[in-house]
């Protein structure tokens, strides 16, 4: 008899039955208020009609068709749609399945076109679980430990993550650049760097937003060294933060983003944006896959993109984020060091009395959420932050259950 790995363990003790907007619905009929989203997935919510209804009509027309063999109306619509909400120079693009395999493209074509072998990231940044992009992952050793040698050429700098470093936001900001700069000058030399590779906000890492000073430096220190700044918005992209990527926020310009999570609704789907220009500079052969452009998985696509411009959801998500935000720092209580986010990415830090991450208080919150119906995750170096990711469609009745499960819980653990 097969079962799962040992090791896939449940963050909720709850076996779905069927699902949709915010809510799961498990085998005995309870429901759950849903704020995982799928670890920000179902950007749509769960099962949404429209997303339902083109997958249902796709699958009876062309599963699969593998795009470098032949080509299919969903892709063709897909990257049509994509032209709408993409920034305009960003005018190309690559599909995958995952957002490792985004990261790895990413990686791959920077590479290429700069002809150049290092590539730096940022502390407390996750990209994914294969070997090149566990080794560009310093959210924390789980992702990377246990099947050295990882890839060379990765070079980590700071993140402006103002609690951990006990300062303000323009002081973690200015430390970050002039270590950037000291890396530079001790360990790669910017003419052998191809690319920085950064969230606008830090996921696993712990929820941390960037800032506008930040990301300006590091555009400024690519246009003068030659550099390609990548922007990973696998987990910010598509409406989650409140714009429809996470770095409009911050009036940055990206040489390449990578997307996957909310572009599909649930269904498998990532890939890479660049200008033409840029693109056209991978190597022959170095752009493929057998599952990537999955015909239902792009007509899910499109059925995502047309519903988040339709129902607004990406004001939804600035307006329900704002709310949750609010309502987070308010029912803050002792022993929460830090409530923070951007749009429907709010995270919550558990600190011991003497600083130190308390990571048992955070996991005992998130347990008794998922008890009392509001199911949660935890994230972090220490796994000391609870995350709050809500799909797209959550209302502001659905926000204020939330917290009110929340403050509940708190007054527990």
């Amino acid at each position: 008899m097969a079962s799962l790995s040992p090791h896939l363990k449940q963050a909720t003790p709850v076996t779905v039955d069927h699902a949709l907007g915010s809510s799961v619905y498990d085998v005995e009929g309870r429901r759950h208020l849903d704020f995982t989203a799928g670890i920000g997935v179902v950007s749509t919510g769960h099962c949404h009609p429209r997303v339902v209804a083109a997958a249902q009509q796709q699958v009876g027309s062309l599963i699969h068709g593998q795009y470098t063999t032949v080509q299919h109306r969903p892709l063709l619509e897909l990257t049509e749609r994509l032209a709408s909400v993409l920034p305009p120079h960003l005018d190309s693009v690559f599909f995958a399945n995952s957002g490792s395999e985004a990261v790895e493209a990413a990686l791959r074509l920077t590479r290429q076109a700069t002809r150049r072998p290092n590539v730096v990231v940022f502390h407390g940044g996750f990209h994914g679980r294969t070997v090149a992009t566990a080794s560009m992952t310093t959210s924390g050793t789980r992702f990377s430990a246990g099947f050295s040698p990882l890839m060379p050429g990765v070079h980590v700098a700071p993140f402006p993550t103002a609690y951990r470093y006990g300062w303000s936001e323009e002081q973690a900001t200015e430390f970050a650049l002039q270590e950037l700069d000291y890396l530079f000058a001790t360990i790669t030399a910017p003419e052998e760097v191809a690319a920085f590779v950064v969230e606008p906000v830090l996921g696993e890492g712990g929820y941390v937003p960037g800032n506008t000073q930040f990301f300006a430096g590091l555009r400024e220190r690519a246009d003068r060294h030659g550099i390609l700044l990548v922007m990973d918005e696998i987990q910010t992209g598509f409406g989650r933060t409140g714009q429809y990527f996470g770095h409009q926020h911050f009036g940055v310009t990206p040489d390449v983003i990578t997307f996957a999570k909310g572009i599909a609704s649930g269904f498998p789907l990532s890939g890479i944006a660049a200008s033409e220009e840029l693109m056209s500079q991978a190597w022959p052969g170095s752009q493929g896959g057998t599952y990537g452009a999955n015909a239902v998985s792009c007509a899910a696509a499109v059925a995502t993109i047309d519903v988040i411009a339709e129902e607004q959801l990406v004001d939804n998500a600035a307006q329900r984020g704002a709310q949750l935000l609010a309502g987070a720092k308010d029912r803050a209580v002792d022993g929460i060091g830090d409530v923070r986010g951007l749009g429907l990415m709010v995270g919550s830090e558990f600190t011991a009395s003497d600083g130190s991450p308390d990571t048992a208080r955070a996991q005992a919150a998130q347990q008794e959420a998922g008890r009392r119906g509001l199911l949660l995750l935890t994230c972090g170096a220490h796994m000391n932050v609870v995350r709050m990711i809500p799909p797209l469609v959550v209302t502001k009745e659905e926000i204020d259950e939330g917290l009110s499960i929340w403050s509940e819980v708190l007054a527990t653990v």
